[in-house]
């Protein structure tokens, strides 16, 4: 017999109140320090953040900012992208992505997706590709990262820049080289449902290229480049001690996490069995993928979600309406060639519950659950 929801034995997406003592005790003690400290915004936790991450990504600057939304915004500056420039990006992202485009003043071009992972498709973002193009931002969706030498060798013939969103694909990598090392500059989003999240909101970019950081750090603090000095007109966006230290804490923890969720995901790949419920193409040996969600597929996606919160198990869709179908960028130019896979894809996607904090109950339900639809 089918057991009724209730809030409180329901599986959730995310549960962090069944987080490890042992961390919420160092994060508590970590408050402390920064209370002590009487530092709160961009001092040395901030700094000792941004040099620990950038390492982690193979790359030697990291820039904290407010959130992931200006980390995209402030990339695109860096790289004078503004405008009148075009830049390629997906429409199966959440709405930052684009936005920041739009706030950086160039114009968003959407191009399609690989139906296997819902990444964007490089043949479609080629037939996108104007004189007026000046660079790509390209989505980690999910949790995965593919094809990069492909992507690189592009942008560097075409003469585009390659600024990576890696908000979902922290510590996710290709040929064993991180997200966000591919890119002349890339950008993290710290919210407290990624793989990597802060207690709040917190955001980061990482380059090899020092003029670049140089710049980010001007833009992030209203554009000064020294105390009362203001070269650029920047924003508001500056990461404080408080998210910093604790983002350091919840870092040493993140490889447990992220190996926590590849065991869910290869344990719904390998005891699902709905014919109706298509997984995503699993990733080859030359991808690491870091499972910030975990996606099915199916044409009857709504019953199916109805039929999973009967059974007390939490889903979300990533994403319903498509960039492209969303009212204020309905007049967006996108692949000449339409977006089909993009719009089935919104069609029939639906995320699982797959975080570290799920127990093997918990996991075998959801697996239950989806096969008894």
């Amino acid at each position: 017999m089918m057991r009724k929801s209730r809030v409180y034995d329901m599986i959730m997406m995310n549960n962090f109140k069944n987080e490890p003592i042992e961390l919420r005790k160092a994060m508590l003690n970590a408050v402390g320090r920064i209370l002590d400290s009487g530092w709160y915004v961009l001092g040395p936790a901030v700094k000792k953040f941004e040099q620990r991450w950038a390492q982690e990504c193979g790359v030697q600057y990291g820039v904290g900012v407010g959130n992931g939304m200006d980390a995209i915004e402030i990339a695109l500056r860096t790289l004078e992208i503004g405008p009148g420039d075009e830049v390629i990006t997906t429409s199966m992202t959440a709405f930052a992505t684009v936005l920041a485009i739009h706030r950086a003043g160039a114009i968003p071009v959407l191009a399609d997706i690989d139906p296997d992972t819902a990444l964007l498709s490089l043949e479609s973002a080629q037939r996108c590709l104007t004189p007026q193009t000046k660079g790509v931002v390209l989505v980690h969706l999910y949790g995965q990262i593919a094809d990069m030498y492909a992507w690189v060798d592009w942008c560097t013939k075409v003469g585009i820049a390659l600024i990576e969103d890696c908000a979902q694909a922290h510590l996710a990598t290709w040929q064993g080289q991180p997200a966000g090392s591919f890119g002349q500059i890339s950008a993290f989003s710290f919210y407290p449902t990624k793989n990597l999240g802060a207690i709040g909101d917190a955001g980061m970019l990482i380059t090899r290229d020092e003029s670049l950081a140089n710049k980010a750090y001007c833009l992030r603090n209203y554009g000064q480049s020294s105390r009362g000095c203001h070269t650029e007109l920047g924003l508001n966006s500056r990461m404080d001690e408080l998210q910093a230290e604790l983002l350091m804490i919840r870092m040493s923890w993140l490889e447990e996490f992220i190996y926590a969720r590849r065991a869910i995901a290869q344990t719904y790949q390998d005891r699902m069995h709905h014919p109706l419920v298509k997984m995503m193409r699993m990733p080859d040996e030359l991808s690491f993928h870091v499972y910030h969600l975990f996606v099915v597929t199916c044409e009857d996606r709504d019953a199916l979600q109805a039929h999973l919160l009967k059974c007390g198990v939490q889903t979300l869709i990533h994403y319903p309406i498509p960039i492209h179908l969303q009212k204020p960028c309905s007049d967006l130019r996108c692949d000449p060639q339409g977006l089909m896979n993009t719009e089935r894809h919104a069609k029939t996607c639906l995320s699982l519950p797959c975080h570290p904090q799920m127990k093997f109950n918990e996991i075998m339900s959801v697996i239950t659950s989806v096969n008894s639809f």
